[in-house]
């Protein structure tokens, strides 16, 4: 049996292993952090992804687990309402939509309760060198020491190891979108009933969005401020919170509240708003999915539908492999990533327009 190593335990990776799994492959999945990781935004799942959702069976464990918001507010820098709507939040657009809004560690707890018993499940490991040959790649790993697999897959986000080994340093792939983003959990101090709250400093340009969830128990937190690339260690969680602190000091309304929380905060995020921007995904017999080959960034919405469809045509495509490895994957997946990248940089001061949203998530057939 071909064995496929995945680099990645996110909704790429996991998803991946999936249907790899499906195609009759023997599947690995290495992931640097110790076990699944918790934290992060509420991800959208919409148009041709919610096929992918159906077919490994977990529609209706999806929509059971999606959020319940039911509108949100715009605030200035002093806390006051400039507007509000019950008809549309811009986390994830109409509320009466049938996209599918749910926390990233749900999602990805349904994908690893699909693989656990047919997959193998390297926690606390990474790749740390790739060599190709003819009938496969002989991987280096962290603590592991070698092995061979017929297929390697980086589905290792916009920082991929596996990128960097098999194309090249970062820097040649990545678009600075000229923002940074924190995300971070909190008590609900504000007594946040399924409503989101976002502000924005217009001055300084820092702002950010709260809202509840774990019904009601607990809010999330995204804070952000505008900036050209800032030098800093993607895995230093505490550089990046004193970066965040530092671009938004004397902020008011709640702002010093949110910032004392982010120091304490057991799971957090921080990343630049940048896309991944590649001439091809496949190198051989190592290829690139979800973010670590074309990152939309968060500032579109659509990453982890991308990630998803991404997985199920990688997937597709190397399960009807004869000899090409990774057949038309990139043929099939570059019409709909073009697209989907678009949507981050359509407005800038604001969310893309439903019409380009709905073109966008459409923009592919699983059975094309």
């Amino acid at each position: 049996m071909r064995n496929v190593l995945i680099s990645g335990a996110g909704v790429a990776g996991l998803a991946l292993a999936y249907w790899v799994r499906e195609a009759g492959f023997s599947v690995t999945v290495v992931e640097r952090a110790p076990g699944l990781r918790s934290g992060g935004q509420a991800v959208d799942i919409r148009g041709v992804a919610l096929d992918v959702m159906d077919r490994m069976g977990l529609s209706a464990k999806m929509r059971a687990a999606r959020t319940q918001m039911r509108g949100m507010s715009m605030l200035d820098a002093e806390g006051n309402e400039l507007f509000r709507s019950e008809e549309h939040v811009l986390s994830s657009g109409r509320l009466d939509s049938d996209d599918v809004e749910l926390l990233r560690e749900d999602l990805t707890a349904m994908l690893y309760e699909l693989t656990e018993d047919s997959v193998e499940f390297v926690f606390g490991d990474a790749i740390t060198a790739l060599e190709q040959a003819e009938h496969g790649v002989r991987v280096e790993f962290e603590h592991g020491g070698w092995r061979t697999f017929d297929f390697v897959i980086g589905a290792d986000g916009a920082h991929s190891a596996v990128r960097g080994l098999a194309f090249g340093p970062e820097r040649d792939y990545t678009r600075h979108l000229g923002q940074y983003l924190a995300i971070f959990p909190m008590e609900n101090f504000l007594d946040l009933d399924n409503w989101q709250l976002w502000f924005q400093d217009q001055h300084s340009g820092g702002g950010g969005a709260i809202y509840p969830v774990r019904g009601n128990a607990e809010l999330r937190v995204t804070l952000g401020f505008v900036s050209e690339p800032v030098d800093y260690d993607h895995r230093d969680a505490e550089q990046q919170k004193k970066i965040m602190a530092e671009h938004l000091a004397g902020m008011g309304w709640e702002v010093p509240t949110l910032l004392a929380a982010m120091t304490e905060a057991p799971a957090f995020y921080f990343d630049a708003m940048a896309q991944i921007h590649m001439d091809s995904w496949t190198n051989g017999r190592v290829a690139l999915v979800g973010d670590a080959g074309y990152c939309a960034s968060p500032l579109s919405g659509q990453g982890t539908s991308l990630a998803l469809v991404g997985a199920y045509i990688l997937a597709r495509q190397l399960g009807e492999d004869s000899g090409g490895h990774f057949g038309a994957y990139e043929q099939r997946m570059r019409p709909f990533v073009e697209p989907n990248q678009a949507l981050a940089t359509e407005n800038p001061a604001g969310p893309p327009s439903e019409e380009s949203v709905e073109r966008a998530k459409n923009a592919i057939t699983l059975d094309g």
